[in-house]
């Protein structure tokens, strides 16, 4: 990690920006006029074009680090696939915050997959986090919101996943292949699992701004967000993401007009405040 205050500086600034930037997501899949299904297949496939020209600068040797990639981009296949289905099937805190379950599911398993010290935090954490979850769903919730939080804990899941194995991967591949090579995989399988579904069903103003989407938060978001986690390292970047559950409940309640009521201002605290204070563990 490079520690000179201007690299910090601009790692902060990068990984802030992407969170931010994933923040917006809400409002890409409700007014782009397509599923989240086309929109997680869209965003995978403009991921993928550098890799067009990486492969060419790369000797695949590292057959761990293959593997790897297959299951980042099957991870990350599932994860668009249900997070933005969550997006798309409810309200859009309690997508968003099921969703954010993932850091969480990292902690607590990292020890047992990668042999890391054990999170206190995290333990502590997942009670409080289960809390904020339960008083954000609102009361009386219709089947819309259950779904879209077993869509974003689903996708929490496979994100976990997803992060798990990028430790990996990046022992052979800088974080730009990383993002583009396993965006192939993932782009690939949407497509023969879902066929015509992942396909736009229509060529209007709605598409380009899906497009927009996929090129800003997805490409873009993921190279700053590998671009500054070097720079600051994992601990602040942990901290940092949470505004992207930030921004998005804030979009949604202030721009798509979701209510917010006293317990879910209350369980956006709780899930915010918990996975902060975990991420700030040394």
């Amino acid at each position: 990690m490079n520690g000179s205050p201007r690299s910090r500086t601009v790692g902060l600034a990068v990984v802030a920006a992407a969170a931010t930037c994933w923040g917006t997501w809400p409002l890409f899949v409700r007014h782009g006029g397509q599923s989240g299904l086309v929109v997680g297949f869209l965003t995978m496939a403009v991921m993928a074009l550098p890799s067009l020209v990486l492969a060419r600068a790369f000797h695949l040797r590292d057959r761990g680090a293959l593997v790897a990639l297959v299951v980042i981009g099957v991870s990350d296949a599932a994860n668009v696939a249900l997070y933005f289905s969550a997006l798309e099937a409810g309200p859009v805190v309690v997508a968003v915050l099921t969703h954010y379950l993932a850091p969480l599911l990292v902690a607590l398993t990292a020890p047992l997959l990668l042999k890391e010290p054990r999170s206190r935090r995290a333990l502590a954490a997942l009670p409080l986090m289960l809390l904020g979850l339960f008083l954000v769903l609102p009361s009386g919730a219709s089947g819309s919101a259950w779904q879209a939080g077993l869509f974003g804990g689903g996708s929490a899941v496979f994100y976990a996943a997803l992060v798990l194995a990028s430790r990996r991967a990046a022992v052979s591949f800088p974080p730009l292949a990383v993002t583009s090579f396993h965006a192939v995989v993932s782009a690939l399988l949407l497509l023969v699992v879902f066929r015509e579904r992942v396909v736009p069903t229509r060529f209007d103003a709605g598409l380009g701004l899906l497009l927009a989407g996929a090129t800003v938060n997805g490409l873009l978001g993921a190279f700053l967000f590998n671009f500054g986690l070097p720079r600051i390292g994992a601990q602040l970047t942990g901290v940092l993401t949470y505004l992207e559950p930030l921004v998005a409940a804030v979009i949604g309640i202030l721009l798509l007009g979701e209510p917010a009521t006293g317990s879910t201002v209350l369980g956006l605290g709780l899930v915010l405040g918990a996975g902060t204070w975990t991420a700030l563990e040394r």
